[in-house]
């Protein structure tokens, strides 16, 4: 029976979710599920529900705990990644610092200087989970759900060559999102999406043979639906096409929408006051950031709540579970997956971490081939791409100076400071989290 291991299991939410998906999933019936983390009291609630999950659900699989990675990994068929290195308090570092140099981040987990500070931070860890697979499990398959996507897979390709891929569950949730604009069931519907995670774009979305970008499109003229999604639309009627992530996150990638405070309270903010919008309070400068200090102060009241809760019926859209299950058994099904580009959008670079439709079944992940993306939308794309390919650089190198220049050429940082102004920041960064960038040392 398969094994599959979760870093960074103390996600209490996340493992809970995913853990319900692999317990409603009969290919993985008599699996063990090793739970690692190495905060201990949060990996104690993450066993403690998930068990109860599993005796709710009348489920043979099998539960551990470890702190310890390397017996965590022993053995597995599958890796999961959910960590966050650094916790919170690197976090605040990446929103608060860059702040005083007047670049407002929202989420900041992607792109401009807080993700180029994340990325740098995961590298390392990633390596090392990587080493332990080489060693201890050679033949499993890597699941990354951590932030910085993309560039965190391209490391995992450059620096240790696993077979891996990246998952997001942004493609789901957008397409759902389009497909309720427009009263039509997303088991109907039918699309083409690709490019780069946070920034796929999709290039097709029918309902048998009707292209239903013209009702979109009609959609976004009513003041309900442009108040949920102001910057995705912005971008649908500049660029042609709209884009996976959520207006929060899209604001942060790109030199438009994010130069002021006052740009973003007047502008942007404003529009996130329709109930209907996930991201209601996280246009801000550090509205996610505020979130997630608020749950961790409730966190104690949230486990109660949560190890009440019954399991769900029905599996979520994370692509996790049903990826194990292709595997398993054999029976295909297709994700939009972050894999390497090997020829798959030839517009865009070599080697970069793309997002794209994959066939999954007992061989493993298959990406498809995409080929060119319509011009404008890979000209975005690469304007991301630039950062990232710094980050990796930085991080096979130790070479600070590619980290400056990973930040100078973010599209938002550059639209809002001064080439001075992005050195001292990155000064400032780099000697603040020096206790989490161990290729930077010695």
């Amino acid at each position: 029976m398969a094994k599959i291991t979760l870093i960074g299991s103390g996600s209490l939410v996340f493992t809970r979710n995913l853990c319900n998906d692999i317990l409603l999933t009969p290919a993985l019936e008599g699996a063990t599920i090793a739970l690692m983390d190495i905060d201990s009291d949060r990996l104690e609630q993450s066993r403690l529900v998930v068990d109860a999950m599993a005796k709710q659900m009348g489920s043979n699989v099998h539960i551990e705990a470890h702190t310890d990675r390397q017996a965590a990994i022993r053995g597995a068929d599958y890796v999961i990644t959910t960590f966050q290195q650094g916790g919170l308090d690197a976090y605040a570092l990446d929103i608060e610092i860059p702040a005083r140099y007047g670049l407002g981040q929202c989420v900041g987990d992607t792109l401009g200087p807080g993700g180029v500070f994340r990325a740098l931070r995961t590298i390392p860890v990633m390596q090392g989970i990587c080493g332990d697979m080489d060693t201890l499990a050679p033949d499993a398959l890597l699941l990354n759900y951590v932030n910085p996507m993309a560039a965190v897979c391209w490391a995992i390709d450059r620096l240790a060559g696993r077979p891996h891929v990246g998952l997001c569950h942004s493609v789901q949730g957008t397409s759902a999102m389009l497909a309720s604009w427009i009263d039509v069931p997303i088991e109907e519907v039918t699309y083409r999406c690709a490019g780069i995670n946070h920034q796929a774009f999709y290039l097709e979305f029918r309902h048998g043979d009707e292209n239903l970008y013209p009702r979109i499109r009609e959609a976004t003229e009513r003041p309900d639906i442009y108040g949920q999604e102001p910057v995705r639309i912005d971008l649908l009627r500049h660029f042609g096409y709209f884009v996976t992530e959520s207006s929060g996150h899209a604001s942060e990638y790109l030199p438009y929408f994010r130069k002021s405070e006052k740009q973003i309270d007047e502008t942007l903010v404003p529009k996130f006051t329709d109930p209907v919008n996930h991201w209601l309070d996280f246009g801000r400068t550090g509205g996610y950031l505020k979130h997630c200090r608020e749950r961790e102060a409730r966190f104690n009241a949230e486990f109660d709540e949560i190890r009440a809760e019954k399991p769900r019926e029905k599996r979520g859209d994370e692509y996790g579970a049903y990826i194990l299950e292709a595997m398993e058994s054999g029976s295909p099904t297709v994700i939009n997956g972050n894999v390497p580009n090997r020829g798959l959008i030839t517009n865009l670079p070599e080697g970069s971490c793309v997002e794209v439709p994959c066939l999954v079944d007992s061989n493993g992940i298959q990406p498809t081939t995409v080929g060119s993306l319509p011009p404008q939308l890979a000209a975005l794309n690469r304007t991301n791409i630039n950062v990232q390919e710094l980050i990796v650089e930085a991080s096979a190198t130790g070479s600070t100076d590619a980290v400056h220049h990973a930040v100078a050429l973010d599209p938002l940082t550059a639209a809002v400071c001064t080439l001075d102004g992005i050195h001292e920041m990155v000064e400032e960064m780099l000697a603040a989290q020096k206790q989490w960038l161990p290729q930077f040392t010695g």
